[in-house]
């Protein structure tokens, strides 16, 4: 079994602002497996907020054995943008082998579009208004936010896009009061979420504070360990490949979460249509998808996702799976 690692970088099509920082371009690793004559392939985005670097995800994929197969891998690496993008690749390398696509290996039903949101960064609340504008006709919304003077940037997307339904990711960015401060407006605005409002080391402080909308723990949440924490705190997870370590784990943790009552989001760091394909498979039927990394793009891969009124659609093969 042969491994190759790729650095690529995509521009994208504007400034993408949350409030940790900015960029202009998504970094993703590419990994390729090839085993008798198939390769396989998937796509994962270090993501610093985690301690992961390209380099550290490189030396973590170097570091596995030269045979091992996807179960095995679980034990191999751990939850992360490494894990990820070898399962991914392991999973179209098993779905070409076989001939058949990944949702039929993984027993699950033929997939559909979803309907995705799409993302508006954080930036001053007139540009915010112009931009929800522009995206007025789009039927769900998710605004960056996460400083404390986050009201007036709220109001003005509501202003830009009156119809649209609106959920707020806070990306940790806000204390307990100013989320008590903000919490009564949310269903005037017409909010349909709030993500991760508060920092992950801070979940506790989400005990007894009034929720009039549903709490999606994102940051809080990477796999199916950390659910038992969360209950009582959040009503939905944020499911994201680069966070669970692939595709093998999130099917779990979807599988889990909704046991234990919670609600399912389905997210994305921001990628190409490779990191969004096995994605696709695991938003069938969340309550909220977010795949929207294509859309902020300038330039996308091959055989791209297709996006359109109904959604994000499925993968072709000559993608992925």
């Amino acid at each position: 079994m042969q491994i190759d690692v790729t650095r690529d970088a995509f521009p994208l099509a504007q400034v993408f602002r949350i409030s940790r920082g900015a960029r202009t371009e998504a970094k993703v690793l590419t990994v390729r497996i090839s085993k008798e004559g198939v390769t396989g392939w998937g796509e994962c985005v270090p993501y610093a907020r985690y301690d992961e670097t390209l380099e550290s995800v490189e030396a973590q994929i170097a570091g596995l054995p030269a045979e091992f197969d996807r179960m095995a891998l679980q034990e191999l690496l751990p939850a992360g943008a490494a894990r990820n993008a070898v399962d991914c690749a392991l999973w179209d390398l098993e779905a070409k082998a076989a001939g058949k696509r990944v949702w039929e290996l993984a027993g699950l039903s033929r997939p559909h579009a979803e309907l995705t949101a799409y993302t508006l960064s954080l930036d001053a609340p007139e540009a915010m208004q112009a931009s929800a504008a522009e995206n007025a006709h789009r039927p769900l919304l998710k605004i960056k936010l996460g400083t404390p003077d986050d009201m007036p940037r709220l109001e003005a997307v509501r202003a830009g896009a009156p119809q649209s339904r609106i959920i707020i990711d806070a990306n940790e960015g806000w204390s307990a009061e100013i989320y008590a401060d903000l919490a009564p407006h949310l269903n005037r605005l017409g909010v349909a979420l709030v993500e991760q409002p508060l920092p992950a080391s801070d979940d506790s402080a989400l005990d007894g504070i009034a929720r009039p909308v549903p709490v999606c723990a994102d940051e809080s949440c990477h796999d199916r360990h950390d659910l038992d924490r969360l209950q009582g705190r959040y009503d939905m997870v944020n499911i994201k490949l680069d966070k669970t370590g692939g595709l093998t784990e999130a099917l779990a943790t979807r599988e889990r979460a909704r046991r234990m009552g919670f609600e399912v989001m389905i997210g994305c760091m921001v990628g190409s249509s490779l990191a969004m394909a096995p994605a696709v498979l695991l938003a069938q039927g969340a309550e909220v998808t977010d795949l929207d990394g294509p859309l902020l793009l300038a330039k996308d891969r091959d055989n791209a996702l297709v996006f359109d009124e109904a959604g994000v659609h499925p993968s072709e093969a000559a993608l992925w799976g």
